[in-house]
């Protein structure tokens, strides 16, 4: 009796072993398979021009690696999960407050290393050759975004953002210009948009190339070297500022903020920057800004929008080299021969000032309110093309329901998940 009881206890311990061990390598190949998905996504310029016969012969290597090294290499996946993590800014460089403009560009050389985005390594310099191939003949309309924080701040705002922009032209293709995104942690966050059809991607850009043979060139020449003062403002921020005019320049198409909605098709706009505000009596704009500009390659507007940034760039000023700049250069050439724009109303794409943005996120408390909502959100549906959100204003508000962003998300969204966290 006691020797059967001794060995069914030893059948469940080998049985609870042998469990474990299976449990372990299916978690294993689950994480190994998803590297190699991610891989062969950011691989897929390179695998283009090789010929079919050795894409098959690669596969049927990798397909003998996995049998014969799973352990070995699910480790090293898990790895390099870690490392970009750890690669990853934990917190933006800033410069410190209160220090002298030479003591600020003693700081701002010593710190060069920590700006990864200055490096034009293995990655960035396949820009150029990712950007040709992502933007084919069936690409709609080509929209651009920025992001230059860590991945894992990407947010359900942020995404929303990018669904907004295929409800309203399913058959646009969108790049994110990122380091940070350009990795698995992005990936995985893109994939759920990619898996409908959509097509998406970051794409790391590389800075040299992007300003070479522009007014820019120069100015970012001397950034890199650590000979200009970056200012107060984080570095990178100015830095989105000019981005979004050197990639329109060079390739064309839309620049959109990442809190910006979609609201109708921009299919149909052509060469337009919009106002933010304008005088009640005269309706002349009074100030413009650039979280969405829709130009064509090589547009002149754009390169004195650079030639303006380098000549007067001002890192301790807020809006000096964004919105302020291309109200400034505007102001200088819109009557002047030789360029071709046209100025939108706020209503295009800022129908809310950023002093009232509030008023979207909040739902109806009486029937005043309720009235008011409906009036707003038929006004929306006129000439707008989209609503920018003021990020630094709006970023800390919840959705509340029956509210007119609630209205409007639901009605832009594509997966519609986490409205009112976002």
């Amino acid at each position: 009796m006691m020797s059967s009881r001794i060995d069914s206890r030893l059948l469940g311990l080998v049985k609870f072993h042998i469990f474990c061990t299976l449990s372990l390598v299916a978690i294993i190949f689950i994480i190994y398979a998803d590297g190699i998905i991610y891989t062969d996504s950011q691989n897929s310029v390179e695998l283009k021009d090789k010929a079919a016969s050795q894409l098959l012969q690669t596969h049927s290597v990798k397909s003998q690696f996995i049998k014969s090294a799973v352990t070995r290499k699910a480790l090293r996946s898990m790895q390099v999960e870690v490392l970009e993590v750890e690669r990853e800014d934990t917190s933006p460089v800033v410069a410190p407050f209160n220090v002298t403009e030479e003591e600020r560009i003693t700081w701002f050389r010593g710190k060069l290393p920590q700006f990864v985005i200055f490096d034009s390594d293995k990655r960035a310099l396949k820009f150029h050759g990712r950007v040709l191939e992502f933007f084919d003949q069936e690409c709609e309309t080509r929209f651009f975004m920025t992001w230059i924080s860590p991945a894992r701040s990407f947010g359900s705002r942020e995404f929303l953002s990018m669904e907004s922009v295929f409800r309203a032209q399913p058959r646009g293709c969108l790049m994110i210009l990122s380091r940070t995104m350009d990795s698995r942690r992005g990936y995985k966050v893109l994939k759920p948009l990619q898996d409908r059809g959509f097509k998406v991607n970051a794409v790391t850009p590389d800075l040299s190339f992007l300003f070479k043979n522009t007014p820019a060139e120069a100015w970012f020449a001397e950034m890199k070297r650590g000979n200009r003062d970056p200012g107060e403002i984080p570095l990178a921020q100015n830095l989105s500022n000019l981005i979004r005019l050197a990639v329109l320049y060079k390739y064309g198409g839309v620049y959109l903020d990442t809190d910006f909605i979609v609201l109708k098709s921009f299919s149909g706009l052509r060469n337009s920057i919009g106002a933010q505000s304008m005088d009640a009596v005269s309706k002349n704009w009074t100030r413009l800004n650039n979280a969405v500009l829709v130009f064509d390659m090589k547009h002149p507007l754009l390169y004195k929008f650079m030639e303006e940034f380098a000549l007067t760039f001002d890192g301790n000023k807020w809006g000096h080299n964004g919105p302020y700049l291309v109200s400034r250069v505007v102001q200088r050439v819109e009557n002047r021969p030789g360029y071709n724009f046209t100025v939108l109303p706020p209503m295009a794409f800022y129908p809310v000032d950023w002093t009232r943005i509030r008023g979207l996120f909040k739902k109806p408390k009486n029937q005043a309110d309720t009235k008011w909502i409906k009036a707003k959100l038929l006004q929306l549906s006129g000439e707008t093309h989209g609503v920018h959100l003021w990020n630094k204003q709006s970023s800390r508000l919840l959705i509340e329901e029956g509210s007119i962003m609630q209205r409007l998300i639901s009605d832009h969204c594509v997966i519609c998940k986490d409205i009112y966290s976002s």
